[in-house]
């Protein structure tokens, strides 16, 4: 439906424009316009009735938790609304589907969107979505070790995991984002949103709001530093970094060596019930002597030879090189659910894959 009425639109515009344009070649320039939108990818799926499309994997035979096909106990719309639903407790969910078609990314923005509702209130489990690629996909062998491109979406786990993935494949090696995206943890219907852009920066929306925000090569480490210390390079045998010493003119004062640490203590009696000849002698218990100042140390004073903390120079590496293309992928082909929940009930819906 959004392909015709793509192709629509661009029918009533030529017939409008050949109307309104005399000149050939404007009416050209307008027409390419118009084809090069019209070439924007979109895919789309809510409101779902069944698998609608999506394939289950036979990965985790008996271990595979049940799909559900529901808006919950609360909805806006029930048929809009209606979305995958983890029906078993502590079980794997592996689930996956085509897009339209196959498409790349180089040369455009990267649009990824789902929405997801913890209506079960997720006490430890797998929320998150991920995109994969054509290669070595297998959808009904889609599990945990399956190629995927991107993973992004929430995770909770106790009160230690409440974040939102965002992991990105480069290389054949999976890259998590170096900084922390808290995920949202009540009940409600919760709209995630993930924006890759040709200039590799991108944002992390929940419900059309940022959270984060940045560079790909300045938050993730897909490359090795551009800097490494020169392995020629060593701290000098003479160099000084000691920034104090001890004063040679501060000397122990007398008798401090006399004083003890713990003394008997004053006030302790013999019990009146005490038998020497049973107990022993009586030896009062001993409390910490409160003139007992410790160890001796002498004081310290600025080091006149201290250089500083020495640093280590460093040198280009030689293993760097620029790279501008991290953020696109030849093949985006499918998206997969792949989770663990302990308890179910999470919804899946409102899928939108675009540029």
């Amino acid at each position: 439906s959004i392909y015709l009425s793509i192709y629509l639109s661009i029918y009533l515009s030529i017939y409008l424009l050949s109307t309104m344009f005399k000149s050939v070649g404007v009416l050209a320039v307008v027409l390419c316009a118009l084809v090069c939108v019209s070439q924007a990818y979109v895919f789309e799926q809510k409101g779902f009735k069944g698998f609608d499309g999506w394939v289950e994997s036979k990965h985790k035979g008996a271990s595979a938790g049940e799909w559900k096909f529901t808006a919950g106990e609360f909805f806006g719309d029930a048929e809009l609304d209606s979305g995958l639903k983890t029906g078993e407790d502590a079980r794997f969910y592996q689930i996956s589907r085509l897009l339209d078609e196959e498409f790349s990314n180089k040369d455009h923005n990267l649009v990824l969107q789902y929405s997801v509702k913890h209506e079960q209130s997720l006490d430890c489990g797998g929320g998150y979505l991920k995109l994969l690629p054509k290669e070595g996909l297998n959808q009904e062998d889609f599990n945990g070790d399956s190629p995927y491109n991107i993973m992004f979406g929430p995770d909770i786990c106790g009160s230690a995991t409440k974040k939102v993935h965002f992991i990105m494949n480069y290389k054949g090696e999976n890259h998590q984002i170096n900084k922390v995206i808290p995920a949202k943890t009540d009940q409600l219907t919760h709209v995630y949103t993930l924006i890759i852009k040709p200039d590799q920066t991108y944002q992390v929306l929940i419900d059309q709001e940022e959270v984060a925000a940045g560079n790909l090569l300045d938050d993730f480490n897909f490359l090795p530093p551009k800097e490494i210390k020169d392995p020629e390079q060593s701290k000098p045998a003479d160099w000084v970094d000691e920034e104090y010493i001890d004063d040679p003119e501060d000397k122990k004062p007398e008798g401090w060596d006399d004083i003890p640490q713990y003394i008997v203590d004053p006030e302790a009696q013999q019990p009146e019930d005490w038998d020497e000849e049973l107990d022993g002698e009586y030896e009062a218990p001993l409390i910490p002597n409160p003139d007992y100042e410790g160890e001796w140390e002498p004081n310290q004073i600025p080091n006149p030879e201290y250089k500083g903390e020495w640093v280590h120079p460093l040198i280009p590496n030689p293993e760097y090189a620029e790279d501008n293309s991290i953020y696109a992928y030849d093949s985006h082909a499918a998206l997969g659910i792949e989770v663990w929940q302990g308890r179910s009930g999470t919804i899946f819906n409102n899928f939108l894959v675009t540029d």
